[in-house]
């Protein structure tokens, strides 16, 4: 893998075909249809996704007397991906911002929602059973992503970034 491993994911339809993955295997195609993208944009993204090692082959279909390779991601792959580098950090956090304005205005106004935007000082014990739980919420999330449309599901959004930040130099504090 290539030392740019969080830049492939810094793409807004990298995350979207992503989260579309999560919940079902689809092929380049498929998910084209899903997404309203092209076919050859939406498999350029998923050959640079599977190089990278985030999405992976659930199986292969004859489709039209061809075949298709139809592709699923787990989560958990992102763990994987260990450069973080400060110029990469920063794309991704861009491409997850921008992700999040566009779901944004599709969101149902009249359905209860969370958001919570806070820079904050807290116990380290407290902060780190925060971290546990809101990994634990993101793998239940993730566990039970659908194919989309299917009967007794909502469509949701889930963004949860949570990190510490640098403490200011102690001269800065009075």
């Amino acid at each position: 893998m290539p030392h740019d491993h969080l830049r492939v994911l810094a793409h807004p339809l990298r995350l979207r075909i992503l989260s579309l993955l999560t919940g079902t295997a689809l092929s380049a195609a498929e998910a084209a249809r899903e997404l309203g993208e092209t076919q050859a944009n939406v498999s350029y993204h998923v050959r640079r996704l599977h190089d990278a090692g985030l999405l992976e082959v659930a199986e292969e279909v004859h489709i039209r007397g061809g075949r298709a390779k139809r592709y699923r991601h787990q989560p958990d792959s992102g763990r994987r991906l260990t450069s973080r580098s400060p110029g990469e950090e920063k794309l991704l956090t861009k491409a997850i911002a921008n992700e999040l304005l566009r779901r944004a205005s599709a969101r149902a106004a009249d359905r209860r929602a969370s958001l919570t935007d806070a820079e904050l000082w807290v116990d380290p014990e407290l902060w780190a059973r925060l971290l546990e739980k809101a990994t634990a919420l993101s793998e239940e999330l993730h566990a039970a992503a659908q194919p989309p449309r299917t009967p007794g599901t909502v469509r949701v959004s889930a963004s949860v970034a949570l990190f510490e930040l640098e403490s200011p130099d102690s001269d800065a504090v009075s």
